[in-house]
């Protein structure tokens, strides 16, 4: 390498891959996440899928994106990139805003012919100089001939060689930050295992990209990442949806249920199907169903029976179960309903992510329907969420709704693959020996503290039992329409609720805990709003931090942290959701609002300057 060449070390490094929805960018942006993710560092990633199936080739519409920020202290994919990866115009035009002042640009040069331009809507032929970017930052790689260079004698047509550009581009960015190939290769294996032509094609042009970059000596700098000492363990990287999947997997195993899931296919939920029907081989049955309600009404079905069920969908799926889920919290069953949330209303934005199902999750089914909701903040947290919402469901007997959303539903982050031993035994509330022993079992006998009634499976000798969507006799379980009763069954359902305040984990209050500002968020925007807080304390500006988890209900301490601030602010992907709950509960405390309805996930940047706006007020 030359004497001129540079190496630049920093704590972290965000690389966007780009190009059209078929060149591969996801492939490519996860096999580099997961080489990183295996090399020690952190990862956060963002996946930017265009919302049309397949926009023309070429097309500004068409262009697809994946994110991903690798280093140290990573908590979200980045604002902007330090390298940006286009292969072709219309990807360049795209997302040239996204790329920091000096960094770096590489193009597949072969795609930018004259007729590529104007497919991009360039007025000329010089995409550089239109965009305004510097040459002497842009590494021009002819992607395309050198990707059939390499795999002249394959035996592989056309069309099946370009195809394995992206990974061409994916050992060119390897060659840029030292990043080994044999873990790449591993991926490349697995991903192709059926197809044992198709992976030693892209081996030998995953290695020609590498050796393109190490051979050219290219003027641009490497980088050197630096990577955390970890906890030992078995780490890999995991986007949010795969981790719900596993999450709900390990709740099965510490409650000793089997797990059923009755779904429907929904973006951007589809995955957690597909994720636990590979899963026979732990005892999971997953079935597809012919629509969302029927998805619900099996899985409601299968609770009845004793399985820890769960069903999964996005918003529009979430509105088509309501009457489902009604009739469980009637019923007072166990169940698990994911929502990985998208932008809406009606079929919205299904690619993009949104936190405006949060009202829709509390109140969106018929009369006094109470339930808990949480919601995991980030992809790995949402193994952690699946396993509380199903702990909350068996041992509460009630359905649980878990408020992912796409952000963090398709994003990975680096994960230490846990133990058993690490998470608690799960202990579904079955009728008490001595109660059925006694012959005065009924189907709403209640335990008098927590106030869930007992489950009682169908088959179990003395249980012989009904329930349903009629409201039933507080005593013996019959169907009832005395309005007292009623209005009992009511209120006792609502406090049973209430109740698991006493079995969640308080709020934790991060960064400058004694600040007069106090940052809120929720679900999801975890990372964005937990580097924003760092970064304001950093300037000058005291902030305290408060991420909520569990939604309904709060944590117990909620009010205490919120009247501890002489400024509370709010900051959601909605128009105000959450501080609409939390200023009904505190109506004392006057919450300001950060909010973004754009179908992308926060700005760290923004979220900065937002604050700072309030603070100066």
């Amino acid at each position: 390498m030359s004497e001129e060449h540079q190496v630049k070390t920093l704590d972290k490094v965000v690389v966007r891959f780009s190009g059209d929805s078929g060149d591969g960018m996801q492939l490519a942006g996860n096999i580099f996440t997961n080489v990183s993710a295996a090399l020690g560092c952190q990862v956060s990633t963002f996946p930017d899928y265009p919302a049309e199936i397949r926009a023309p080739q070429g097309s500004l519409s068409g262009v697809s994106g994946f994110q991903v920020s690798v280093g140290t202290n990573v908590y979200t994919p980045g604002d902007n990139c330090d390298v940006l990866v286009a292969m072709n115009p219309a990807a360049l035009k795209q997302n040239i805003r996204f790329l920091k002042p000096g960094g770096i640009v590489i193009v597949d040069i072969d795609a930018f012919k004259p007729a590529d331009l104007r497919k991009a809507l360039f007025e000329t032929d010089d995409a550089l100089a239109e965009l305004g970017i510097d040459e002497k930052y842009v590494l021009q790689v002819p992607v395309t001939q050198l990707t059939r260079n390499a795999l002249a004698d394959s035996g592989l047509d056309n069309k099946s060689m370009l195809k394995c550009r992206n990974i061409f581009a994916l050992g060119l960015v390897c060659w840029l930050f030292d990043r080994p190939l044999e873990e790449a290769i591993a991926h490349l294996g697995s991903k192709f295992a059926r197809k044992p032509a198709i992976f030693e094609a892209n081996k030998r042009v995953l290695q020609a990209g590498f050796d393109y970059g190490h051979n050219v000596h290219a003027s641009v700098p490497t980088y050197r990442i630096e990577s955390m000492e970890a906890r030992p363990g078995i780490y890999t990287d995991i986007n949010g949806n795969t981790a719900t999947a596993w999450g709900l997997i390990m709740a099965a195993e510490k409650s000793g249920l089997p797990l059923f899931l009755g779904s429907y296919p929904i973006t951007p939920a589809t995955d957690i199907l597909h994720e636990l029907a590979k899963r026979k081989d732990l005892g999971v049955k997953a079935v597809q169903m012919e629509d969302e309600i029927a998805g619900v009404c099996s899985a409601i079905g299968a609770s009845f029976a004793g399985n820890l069920a769960v069903t999964s969908t996005s918003g529009p799926g979430l509105a088509l179960k309501s009457e489902g889920i009604g009739l469980a919290v009637m019923a007072e069953l166990p169940l698990v309903v994911i929502d990985v949330q998208r932008g809406g209303p009606s079929t919205g934005l299904p690619t993009k992510t949104e936190q405006t199902d949060l009202m829709q999750a509390l109140y969106g089914r018929n009369g006094e329907s109470p339930l808990a909701v949480v919601a995991p903040a980030t992809p790995t947290d949402c193994f952690d969420m699946a396993f509380e919402a199903s702990r909350i469901a068996v041992e509460h007997m009630t359905p649980v709704i878990l408020l992912s959303d796409a952000f963090i539903g398709n994003g990975a982050s680096a994960w230490r693959v846990p133990e058993p031993e690490e998470y608690p035994e799960i202990k579904p509330r079955r009728v008490p020996e001595e109660l059925k022993a006694s012959g005065q079992w009924q189907p709403f006998c209640r335990d008098a503290e927590s106030l869930v009634r007992y489950w009682a499976v169908p088959g179990t000798e003395g249980l012989g039992h009904r329930v349903g969507g009629l409201e039933k006799d507080c005593n013996t379980g019959a169907i009832s329409t005395d309005p007292v009763n009623h209005e009992k069954m009511v209120n006792t359902r609502r406090e049973k609720i209430a109740r698991i305040a006493r079995d969640i984990p308080e709020v934790e209050v991060l960064c400058d805990k004694d600040a007069d500002t106090l940052l809120i968020g929720w679900g999801g925007t975890y990372g964005h709003l937990y580097a924003a807080a760092n970064e304001l304390c950093a300037k000058g500006t005291p902030t305290a931090f408060a991420h909520f988890r569990y939604i309904n209900p709060l944590p117990a301490n909620t009010l205490d942290v919120l009247r501890r601030y002489k400024r509370v602010i709010v900051a959601e992907l909605n128009t105000g959701m959450f501080a609409d709950w939390l200023q009904c509960r505190v109506p004392d405390v006057f919450i300001h609002r950060i909010n973004k309805v754009q179908g992308q996930p926060f700005l760290v940047g923004e979220l900065v300057e937002a604050v700072e706006k309030i603070v100066a007020e």
